[in-house]
């Protein structure tokens, strides 16, 4: 057989490597892929972010445009760059036995030797490990072999990610943001099996008619979530919705996998004798029967231990990879909006909305209006409280002269979600999911539709990104309609806490 031109980029290589199925899918069926969506777009953007702020660490280079699929262009317009003498060049780009590859920062050092540096936006720490990246090494191994095929003399490889060691004081310094991992010796050890990979993929490719019969596993989601999930699971395997898939989690030896092997995959097929935990056999018993678990007894001790007024609480964060603020480190979480309605013993209810714009460090805003709105020692309601228990210990502790007075709110938190995590409150329809967007339609009808009727924010994520948009936004109308958006649906957070109380307390 000929060998054939297999046209793979770094990650089309990468993409073969989880799964050679899911390579010829990208190749020739792109159509059965899950296009990205905002969440994952915004993910992209930040890796973008991450490696422009890493090609500050060197200095006087020169980038390389994307040029789309014109990657003659690019080869030239590198070579050139390398002519004259460029010792940083940014997406450099090479080919060889057929693999195309953009080297993030390719470094020409005093000896005329090279060096490759491979960026994600990723964190490193002082605990990790080699082992932590090891699917980063294969991006830089591939990148070595095309270098090296082309004769070039690479001296060292690194992979460059975010330190989280490192705390930003007021200026930030680039040279503590990042940690620059030596992988020379993983990468070199890898050469030897490069070559036999490349002849399995060219052995699938070259049945262009043919998709592999690849069968699903483990590998689908690791290292990545593959976007032909849907393709494989729903429409060639026919996986329900709520399937055995969901009662146990998915690994090289999960229960979920020995059924699957059997042909079972409803989670009502699932065996009388199969070992399970209690809660897996209730997740099941629930399912199976279509019974329903109201534990009066539970809700009852629940609702009286609060005491009125309950505010109810929900804070909206950021967490960019680049620090934004003095005191925070990569990916840290920081407030910029929260919701407060304060539920009062005859059925008043109030709600106050707080949201920093974008310009200025809203931590301290937030903090300082958080003393003036919620008394000491208040009953606060959260749901899934320990994400706003974090934020206001990290408030606290920036923050000393509102440290006490945060504390005692931080100390006073009751967490809804535990009844229906716990399975004081199950139905069927929960699927054995106890979040906030699961809960609500189940527990209030009436409020089925009220996150799909919000305007662009109707999750967390969104909430993020529009936020983002807010800091960019010069239109009057759109900074307006964004700021809408965000309060609207913090506010909807935290009645549908108001909602859901109110009904159990019904059921009592």
């Amino acid at each position: 057989m000929a060998q054939i031109n297999i046209g793979l980029s770094k990650s089309l290589y990468t993409r073969g490597l989880q799964c050679e199925k899911s390579l010829w899918l990208k190749k020739y069926k792109p159509a059965v892929l899950t296009p990205p969506d905002e969440q994952l777009k915004a993910v992209f953007e930040t890796g973008n972010l991450v490696g422009d702020k890493a090609c500050e660490l060197f200095p006087e280079g020169k980038e390389v445009p994307y040029e789309g699929k014109n990657h003659a262009k690019n080869i030239e317009l590198t070579q050139k760059l390398l002519s004259e003498g460029v010792k940083n060049i940014y997406e450099a780009t090479f080919e060889y036995d057929g693999i195309l590859v953009l080297i993030d920062i390719f470094h020409q050092k005093e000896d005329g030797s090279f060096e490759i540096y491979e960026v994600k936006s990723s964190t490193w720490h002082s605990n990790k490990s080699i082992e932590d990246i090891n699917h980063y090494i294969h991006d830089a191994s591939i990148q070595y072999y095309v270098l090296n095929g082309l004769g070039y003399n690479i001296s060292d490889t690194y992979i460059t990610l975010l330190n989280t060691d490192y705390v930003r004081g007021p200026k930030l310094d680039i040279w503590q943001l990042f940690s620059h991992i030596k992988v020379s010796e993983e990468v070199l050890e890898l050469q030897g099996r490069i070559p036999s990979i490349l002849e399995s993929f060219r052995e699938t490719l070259a049945d262009t008619e043919n998709e592999p019969n690849t069968d699903i596993g483990w590998h689908c989601n690791n290292p990545y979530e593959c976007n032909a999930h849907e393709y494989c699971w729903k429409t060639q395997r026919e996986i329900p919705d709520y399937s055995v898939f969901n009662i146990f989690q998915l690994n090289k030896n999960a229960k979920s996998m020995q059924l699957y092997r059997k042909g079972i995959t409803a989670v009502e097929d699932i065996p009388e004798d199969f070992k399970l935990t209690e809660i897996q056999q209730l997740n099941i018993d629930v399912w199976k029967y279509k019974k329903s678990i109201i534990n009066k007894e539970a809700i009852k001790e629940f609702i009286d231990t609060l005491s009125y007024p309950i505010h109810h609480f929900d804070f909206e964060t950021l967490n960019p990879a680049i620090p934004k603020f003095s005191g925070m480190s990569s990916y840290e979480k920081f407030p910029f909006q929260y919701s407060l309605h304060i539920e009062h013993k005859d059925g008043k209810l109030q709600h106050i909305p707080r949201l920093v714009m974008p310009g200025q460090d809203p931590r301290e805003v937030i903090a300082k209006r958080m003393t003036e709105d919620i008394p000491q020692g208040s009953c606060m309601m959260a749901y899934n409280s320990s994400f706003e228990m974090g934020v206001i210990k990290k408030l606290a502790t920036l923050y000393p002269a509102y440290a006490k007075h945060l504390m005692s709110l931080h100390d006073n938190f009751i967490d809804l979600q535990t009844l229906f995590k716990n399975r004081n409150y199950f139905t069927p329809e929960m699927q054995g999911k106890s979040g906030l967007k699961t809960v609500l339609p189940i527990v209030a009808p009436d409020m089925e539709k009220a996150y799909s009727e919000l305007d662009m924010v109707k999750h967390g994520g969104d909430a993020m990104n529009i936020y983002k948009k807010l800091e960019e936004a010069s239109d009057l109308e759109e900074i307006s309609r964004y700021k809408s958006s965000l309060l609207a649906y913090c506010e909807l957070d935290t009645l549908a806490m108001v909602k859901i109380l109110g009904e159990l307390r019904k059921i009592i």
